[in-house]
């Protein structure tokens, strides 16, 4: 059975993504498009899309064009939607990088998207440069100033006169985010602008907007969640998008109240903080009407509890970097009986659940992998056909490894993950990363990470470890921290006698998940 929306499709803009967010500009010009939360600083719409302009005129100068990659390693602030857009507007690729990147990823990010140009800020240089000069990265800007950098006022020092760049929305990219595998190594996910403007477009269709609306824009940009459904989006749409470099809960709570926030979209974690911190009590939320959560699922008690303690709506959507964004998106006001729910699919999407040992297609209630069609799946795996030809059928079904089933109204429910991917506060961590680091250690002789249940966090990374040599939990702990951004740190350590494995040699982590969710009950 093939899941559609109720709703009539919609037609795609047929254009490139800059012309599509921006526009509304000649509408509301002198409207703040975006707020730097932590200083005050506004950029009206009329601004924004000048200082694109000249960013792009000045990338132009440099001959940096077409294909070419910009790589994007900054916090959130408004000069972010100038670069990213700026970069779409002469038709290249924006590869947008964790924050909390180590050297040794950003090499393989710089290298494997072949990134000419970085830009960052000041503070992230102790990583940046040297991880640039490995790569081979031509020019490194910088948000302000510094050593050995560009500064990103020099790209804007120019007429502003960037050339017409022929871009054809179905082909052409203009995102390059990437998302970890079950092997490792993250990969780059190819995004078309027409991937990126179909799944705003489509957004729109579920829930309102009004024109006095203020967007919190605390998701990461470099997230596909908060490059499309928080920044283009909020720009698309015309509202005033607040932007914050970090996630401080105090902070937050103030800038929802000063900024009188009315749109929150958030992630489970943050959800369960607005729920039972008792700091919230201490801030005036009375102007948040609706809540909008994702990346990881979310428990309907949960919901409920955030909806009740705010006085608003909370909906929950479903999407995948592959996905350009979200392919299920629930309306609000959810009703109680749909709670828990991640909704109905998109306009202009087809969803299906597949019987994960026969590939059969399933029907209503049954539990399956969940699989996508539509204008917003990506192109592919960039260098990686293997990886892309596993998960794209000829058919164009994305199959997303994860398990869920539709309800007879179409509202679909996820449940549970085909792939063994850790969600680490909506961060991916990808297992075998971590026990190929684990094994390296001589005490080690061998290692399974898997996902331990966790209220704040969602799940956190427990390491099994057989040991070969003495060796205490906080050293093991410590060696990995030493090697691993801080989402993807192992949080638990367990020592065993033997890992369990299939006759191939596969390791059998649902044994050790079921063993954990056992051990976690019995506590």
């Amino acid at each position: 059975m093939i899941f559609t929306s109720t709703k009539p499709d919609v037609e795609i803009p047929n254009t490139d993504l800059t012309s599509v967010v921006l526009h509304r500009v000649d509408e509301i010009g002198d409207k703040p498009a975006l707020i730097d939360g932590s200083t005050g600083r506004e950029v009206t719409y009329t601004q924004l899309r000048t200082q694109i302009d000249h960013f792009a005129a000045g990338l132009h100068q440099r001959g940096f064009g077409k294909g070419d990659v910009m790589a994007v390693f900054c916090p959130n602030c408004p000069e972010y939607a100038v670069v990213f857009l700026g970069v779409a507007r002469v038709g290249g690729i924006n590869t947008t990088v964790n924050s909390l990147y180590s050297p040794k990823e950003l090499v393989h990010q710089f290298n494997d998207s072949g990134a000419r140009f970085l830009i960052t800020i000041p503070q992230f240089l102790d990583r940046a440069l040297p991880a640039a000069e490995e790569a081979g990265i031509e020019e490194v800007f910088v948000l302000g100033e510094a050593d050995g950098c560009t500064p990103f006022a020099e790209l804007l020092a120019n007429d502003g006169s960037a050339p017409e760049v022929d871009i054809d929305p179905k082909q052409d990219l203009v995102a390059l985010p990437y998302s970890s595998g079950t092997t490792g190594l993250s990969k780059g996910v190819m995004l078309t602008h027409e991937n990126l403007i179909s799944n705003m477009v489509l957004a729109c269709e579920m829930n309102e907007t009004k024109a006095d609306d203020r967007v919190v824009g605390v998701l990461p940009f470099f997230h596909i969640y908060g490059m499309v459904l928080i920044l283009n989006l909020a720009i698309y749409r015309g509202v005033t998008l607040v932007t914050m470099p970090r996630f401080d809960l105090q902070q937050f709570l103030e800038i929802v109240q000063n900024y009188k926030i009315t749109n929150l979209n958030l992630v489970p974690p943050l959800v369960l903080a607005l729920a039972k911190q008792p700091i919230v009590d201490d801030y005036d939320l009375s102007s948040v009407r609706i809540i909008g959560s994702g990346a990881a699922p979310l428990g309907a008690e949960l919901e409920a509890a955030c909806a009740a303690r705010l006085d608003c709506n909370i909906y929950q959507g479903y999407g995948l970097t592959e996905v350009a964004g979200a392919s299920q998106v629930n309306i609000a006001p959810v009703p109680p009986e749909k709670q828990g729910s991640v909704g109905p699919v998109l306009p202009n999407t087809e969803s299906k659940v597949l019987d994960t040992e026969t590939g059969e297609t399933l029907g209503v209630g049954e539990k399956g992998e969940v699989c996508i069609r539509g204008p917003h799946v990506m192109v592919g795996y960039l260098n990686n056909e293997e990886a892309t030809r596993h998960c794209i059928d000829e058919d164009g079904w994305f199959h997303t490894g994860d398990i869920g089933y539709a309800d007879e109204d179409g509202f679909f429910y996820i449940v549970d993950r085909v792939k063994e991917l850790i969600k680490y506060k909506g961060y991916q961590v990808a297992p075998a990363e971590l026990e190929a680091i684990l094994v390296t250690h001589d005490a080690i002789a061998d290692a399974a990470v898997i996902p331990s249940p966790h209220e704040e966090a969602g799940e956190v990374p427990k390491a099994f470890v057989v040991l070969k040599a003495e060796i205490s939990e906080e050293e093991i702990l410590e060696f990995v921290a030493s090697q691993v951004s801080p989402h993807k740190k192992v949080r638990l350590v367990e020592i065993v006698e033997e890992i369990p494995k299939s006759a191939s040699g596969k390791i059998l982590r649902r044994v050790l998940v079921d063993r954990e969710r056992e051990r976690l009950a019995a506590d």
